[in-house]
């Protein structure tokens, strides 16, 4: 017996129709996806536990506000 009822040649039969029909360059190509798609996927979690800007106290920004005339023309 194999995993929940499927032999090991039931699971090979599968295996070689999938390769005929996909082939093996398309497979490689879907295995890749699913790779980044996981990789990125992890990524994305670990992120999450870091602290956005909102989440972070005691920063400051370091900027020079610039004083606007008059003379500058609007559009309205």
């Amino acid at each position: 017996m194999g995993f929940g009822g499927i032999s090991i040649w039931q699971l090979a039969i599968i295996l070689l129709i999938v390769i005929l029909l996909f082939g093996t360059k398309r497979l490689k190509g879907i295995g890749s996806d699913v790779g980044e798609a996981i990789k990125g996927f992890r990524k994305s979690m670990n992120d999450d536990d870091k602290p956005s800007v909102e989440q972070r106290k005691g920063e400051t920004l370091d900027v020079q506000a610039e004083k606007k005339t008059e003379s500058t023309s609007h559009k309205d």
